[in-house]
């Protein structure tokens, strides 16, 4: 039997957000946007592509109030993860930075939406210098 995987995450955006998302996810991330099913679509949704075995990254818009301290968050690996902080940092959204993890450098900041994400490389297994 297949382990589970993770095949999206769904992060809320204020409504009529779409071109803000398009411009930090696509433009400053880079990634690359997917149709969204056609009986979704008057909903507004936007997806990306994240990632190897169809992953995605959904935006929902939504009006519930959102929390700006949480910590929930996910995660993109880069492969490297200095030129994404650079490109974060010139396009004006502020690094945060957290504990380390060996071999895998990273950052966090929050998107137009307040949603935490983390950047990160993995450049060895971190239980290796422990």
């Amino acid at each position: 039997m297949k382990k589970p995987r993770l095949q999206h995450v769904s992060c809320a955006v204020a409504p009529g957000a779409q071109e803000q998302v398009r411009a930090f996810y696509g433009g400053v991330l880079g990634l690359e946007e997917k149709p969204c099913p056609s009986t979704l679509a008057e909903r507004g949704l936007v997806w990306f592509y994240a990632g190897d075995y169809d992953m995605e990254l959904h935006f929902v818009p939504n009006t519930l109030e959102r929390n700006p301290a949480s910590v929930h968050h996910f995660c993109l690996e880069v492969e490297q993860v200095e030129s994404y902080r650079r490109r974060v940092s010139e396009a004006g959204y502020a690094i945060t930075e957290d504990t380390t993890i060996p071999g895998r450098p990273r950052f966090f900041c929050r998107d137009p939406f307040n949603n935490l994400v983390e950047i990160t490389t993995i450049e060895s297994n971190y239980l290796d210098a422990q």
